[in-house]
C-alpha cells in the first residue's frame, strides 16, 4: 500500500485465489478501505464457477497493463501464486480451456478410481510429462490428464517453454522473515480467520467442493470436516500446517529466480531504493 501511494499507481493482484468473490475470508482480501484507498485489479472479479487459468491471468494482465501504463509509470504487480506471476512476467503456452462438463466426469473418474489411476492413464495420454510432473500431486495430474482429453493431444506437446519478451521492465522484489517469525504469523492467521467466520464461508461452498477453485488451503481440510471425515480441532491444525508447507514451496520457488531482491517486509527505505536504482 505505501509503495503503491509513493509511485502513484494501482496495484494488479497475482493470488490465484483473491479473484474468486465467493472466497474472502480464507484468501485474507484486502480490507475495503484498503481496496478503497489504492485501485485493486483480479481482487473477487471471477466466481469459483469461472475458470480461470495461468494463461487467462497473463492475457488479461497484460491487457491491464497496456491500459495504465498509459497514464502511469509504474503498476504493481503483487501476490505469492508461483505460475500466475511466471505466466505474467515470462509468458505461458497457450492452453485449450477445459469443459466444464470434462472437468467433472474426470473428477469423477479420480473420485471412484483414485489417483493411481490417473497417474496410468496420463502414462498412456503423455509419457513424456508422466516422467516430469509430481505424480504426488493429485491435482498436476489431473490437469494433465484434463488438457490431452481436450486437446486430443499431449500435453508435452502444448508446452514450448519459451520465454516472452515484454515491453516493460520488471523490478522484482521478495518479501520473507525469519522461519519461526514466519510460522508463527501463518498460525496466527489462521486462528483469525476462524474468528472471522471462514467454517461458514467454506460450509456454504461445501456442495461445490468438486470445483478447482476450492481445492484450496483452508477450505478443502474444513470440507473433510463438514464430511465428518476429521475432527474441527484437526481440519485447523491440517490448515495451519499445509499453510506453512506451501509458504515453503513458494520461498524454494521463487529462490531458484535469481533476479528477486530479497528483503524483509519492514524494510521499507531499502525496498524503495532498490526500485527505483533499476527504473
Amino acid at each position: 500500500m505505501r509503495l503503491a501511494k509513493r509511485y502513484n499507481t494501482e496495484i494488479s493482484s497475482s493470488d490465484s485465489r483473491q479473484v474468486y468473490r465467493e472466497m474472502r475470508i480464507g484468501t485474507a482480501v484486502p480490507e475495503p478501505e484498503q481496496l478503497q484507498a489504492v485501485k485493486h485489479h483480479f481482487i473477487h472479479t471471477h466466481s469459483v464457477y469461472d475458470y480461470f487459468s495461468s494463461w487467462e491471468c497473463e492475457q488479461q494482465t497484460l491487457s491491464l497493463l497496456e491500459k495504465l501504463f498509459q497514464q502511469k509509470d509504474q503498476v504493481l504487480l503483487v501476490g505469492g501464486s508461483m505460475m500466475y506471476i511466471d505466466a505474467i512476467c515470462n509468458g505461458i503456452d497457450e492452453i485449450p480451456t477445459i469443459d466444464e462438463q470434462l472437468r467433472k466426469e474426470v473428477f469423477q473418474q479420480y473420485e471412484a478410481e483414485g489417483l493411481e489411476a490417473m497417474r496410468r492413464q496420463l502414462k498412456i495420454l503423455d509419457p513424456v510429462f508422466y516422467e516430469q510432473v509430481d505424480l504426488k500431486n493429485a491435482k498436476r495430474v489431473i490437469h494433465a490428464v484434463e488438457i490431452c482429453l481436450m486437446a486430443g493431444k499431449s500435453y508435452s506437446e502444448l508446452r514450448s517453454n519459451t520465454k516472452k519478451e515484454r515491453n516493460f521492465n520488471i523490478v522484482k522484489i521478495g518479501l520473507n522473515r525469519e522461519r519461526e517469525e514466519l510460522y508463527h504469523r501463518i498460525n496466527q492467521r489462521v486462528d483469525i480467520m476462524m474468528q472471522q467466520g471462514l467454517e461458514a464461508e467454506a460450509r456454504a461452498l461445501f456442495p461445490h467442493r468438486e470445483l478447482n477453485a476450492l481445492n484450496t488451503v483452508g477450505y478443502k481440510e474444513l470440507f473433510e470436516y463438514f464430511a465428518g471425515n476429521i475432527s474441527l480441532e484437526k481440519a485447523v491444525e491440517l490448515i495451519k500446517r499445509n499453510s506453512r508447507r506451501y509458504a515453503k514451496r513458494q520461498l524454494s520457488w521463487f529462490r531458484r529466480d535469481k533476479t528477486i531482491n530479497w528483503f524483509n517486509p519492514e524494510d521499507y527505505d531499502a525496498i524503495v531504493d532498490c526500485i527505483d536504482k533499476q527504473l
